[in-house]
C-alpha cells in the first residue's frame, strides 16, 4: 500500500471510529442494556465498502464503551463482537449486499447476552436477552444499516477512494 493510501486508510478508520463514538454517546439511552438499539451499529455495513472500517469500528466500540461507563468485560467482549461482525461483513462483501448486516447481528446476538448476564448480573434468561439484543441488532444493522448502505452505494467510489478493496 502506498504512503498516501495508508494515510487515507488511517483517516477513514479514525473518522469511522469517531462517528461510532458520537452516535453511541448521543443515543446512549438506547445504546446500552439488555434491550438496546445501538444506532452506531448501523456503521457495521461499512466494511462492505472499505477495509478501513474494520479497525475503525473496533476502536470506535472500545472508546464508546469506555465513555459509556461499560465494565471491562463489556469493553473487551462487546468490542470483539463488533470486530467479528466487521470482519464477517468484509468477508461477505463480494456476495449479496443484503448479507452485509448478518455477521454483526449474529456476533452481537451470541456474545452480548453473556456479557449482560455474567458481567452486569442481569437476571434474565440468556435466550431472552439473545432475542432482545438480536431484535435491536436487526433494527440497527439490518434496517438502518441497509438504508445507510443504499445511500452510500452510489458515492462509495468518492467517499472510500484510495483504500484497498482486495
Amino acid at each position: 500500500m502506498k504512503k498516501s493510501n495508508k494515510v487515507t486508510f488511517l483517516t477513514q478508520a479514525a473518522v469511522i471510529a469517531a462517528i461510532y463514538v458520537v452516535l453511541t454517546i448521543i443515543f446512549a439511552p438506547f445504546s446500552f442494556g439488555e434491550v438496546q438499539v445501538r444506532i452506531s451499529e448501523a456503521l457495521t455495513v461499512l466494511p462492505f465498502f472499505t477495509p478501513a472500517a474494520i479497525p475503525g469500528l473496533f476502536v470506535g466500540c472500545i472508546i464508546a464503551n469506555l465513555f459509556g461507563g461499560a465494565i471491562p468485560a463489556d469493553i473487551v467482549f462487546g468490542s470483539i463482537a463488533t470486530l467479528l461482525g466487521a470482519l464477517g461483513t468484509y468477508a461477505l462483501r463480494k456476495k449479496s449486499r443484503f448479507l452485509a448486516p448478518l455477521p454483526p447481528i449474529i456476533a452481537n446476538t451470541l456474545i452480548v447476552p453473556f456479557v449482560l448476564y455474567y458481567g452486569y448480573g442481569v437476571n434474565l434468561p440468556i435466550p431472552f436477552m439473545m432475542l432482545t439484543v438480536g431484535i435491536g441488532e436487526v433494527l440497527s444493522c439490518g434496517v438502518i444499516g441497509l438504508v445507510l448502505q443504499s445511500a452510500l452505494k452510489n458515492y462509495s467510489h468518492v467517499i472510500f477512494r484510495d483504500t484497498v478493496k482486495a
